[in-house]
């Protein structure tokens, strides 16, 4: 297999098979939906994301943020939540996003290289390496491939320097 070169980022990004399409085309059809998730990013993927702030800090308007959370949100790329705001004597109810795992694959794949830590990228790398063996293994006795096999490819490829 022909080496990848060193400039090039290999992206991953884990998608549920019967709505790829649909999912691909929520995020990357909508200028919106890519600069909610890289919003997200900026302020850290495990944080909540709130409408009232989206409209505040990106530029569209209030119709067309709700319309892009609610698509974002029932292909699952954000989790929806209602939180109570109290200011005062008053209470309020306002609804609260976060990524859920599908949706941080996606911002990774939007952030830069240089923004993410050392720690971030090997966490990252970790649980790719995790979901992919074990796709490799869930197809392996599908296709009834011999596991013995695949673990000595795996030991060829570490070893080789």
């Amino acid at each position: 297999m022909e080496n990848v070169s060193k400039n090039l980022h290999p992206y991953v990004v884990f998608l549920p098979s019967e709505q790829k399409t649909r999912i691909l085309s929520a995020i990357f059809g909508s200028k919106a939906a890519v600069d909610i998730l890289k919003f997200s990013l900026n302020q850290g993927i495990s944080k909540k994301l709130y409408q009232k702030e989206l409209i505040e800090k990106l530029a569209y308007s209030n119709k067309t943020i709700i319309e892009n959370l609610k698509a974002l949100t029932k292909l699952g790329i954000l989790k929806e939540a209602m939180e109570k705001l109290r200011k005062g004597n008053r209470t309020t109810w306002v609804k609260a996003y976060l990524l859920s795992d599908t949706g941080r694959w996606f911002a990774l794949l939007l952030a830069k290289e240089e923004d993410l830590s050392k720690e971030e990228e090997a966490d990252i790398l970790k649980t790719i390496f995790r979901i992919y063996i074990r796709w490799v293994r869930d197809l392996s006795e599908k296709l009834q491939v011999d596991k013995k096999a695949l673990e000595e490819i795996f030991s060829e490829e570490m070893t080789e320097g």
